[in-house]
């Protein structure tokens, strides 16, 4: 049986997110491992010292994997210590990037033999986008490819970020039988490893199937 997996609407390891401490419960981490592939070109540095600072207040580590390049997706240390971890947390803005970084490479694998085995697996902002298949392309909010991690539903992250017209069009656009999640930041949609879902955080999450409102219970299990 997999491990709980979480969909972060964006704000990771701000005030509001106490969901992380739940989680570190759930998993028994003694440290969480980062990839800042999704904001490889926008200071990923930056983003693992918020991750740092963040869980030293929670009691534990932060340890960047640090996976930007395709190249670094096919580093076998990497891959390892993704494969030991309990927690891992993969963030940053585009998902385009983290689709094209890590598909079909042994740091995925690593993640997701991770997962299998029990381990949390979180995916913020465009690391949440991007575990959905279909995900959103949320440059203008049409449908593309995802890693699949969860089939046949996609995720609006930031979704307050989001105007109503743009929101709409996404609903619409959704393909035939895809759930659409809309995530705000600081929120955690989270799926127990039994399948069901569960909202923690700051805000509301919003559920459309078929172009209409739905709630938790018509997500894929």
């Amino acid at each position: 049986m997999s491990g709980m997996l979480v969909l972060v609407g964006g704000g990771e390891w701000t005030e509001g997110c106490s969901f992380d401490r739940l989680l570190l419960e759930l998993s028994g981490a003694s440290e969480v491992a980062v990839l800042p592939t999704g904001s490889a070109y926008e200071n990923p540095g930056r983003l693992v010292d918020g991750a740092r600072s963040w869980f030293a207040d929670l009691g534990v580590d932060a340890v960047e994997v640090p996976v930007l390049t395709r190249r670094d997706a096919l580093v076998a240390e990497h891959a390892a210590v993704l494969r030991a971890s309990r927690m891992i947390y993969l963030a940053g803005t585009s998902a385009m990037h983290i689709r094209s970084v890590l598909k079909d490479t042994p740091v995925l694998d690593a993640v997701l033999a991770a997962w299998s085995d029990g381990a949390v697996l979180v995916g913020t902002n465009a690391g949440a986008d991007v575990l959905c298949d279909p995900m959103v392309d949320s440059r203008g909010g049409a449908f593309t490819v995802g890693l699949g991690v969860v089939q046949g539903m996609a995720v609006i992250p930031r979704l307050e970020e989001w105007s109503h017209d743009k929101v709409r069009r996404t609903v619409e656009l959704a393909p035939a039988g895809v759930s659409l999640a809309g995530v705000p930041s600081r929120t955690a949609l989270m799926r127990t490893p039994e399948g069901q879902w569960r909202v923690e955080g700051a805000g509301e999450v919003a559920v459309y199937v078929g172009g209409r409102p739905a709630t938790l219970a018509d997500l894929p299990s």
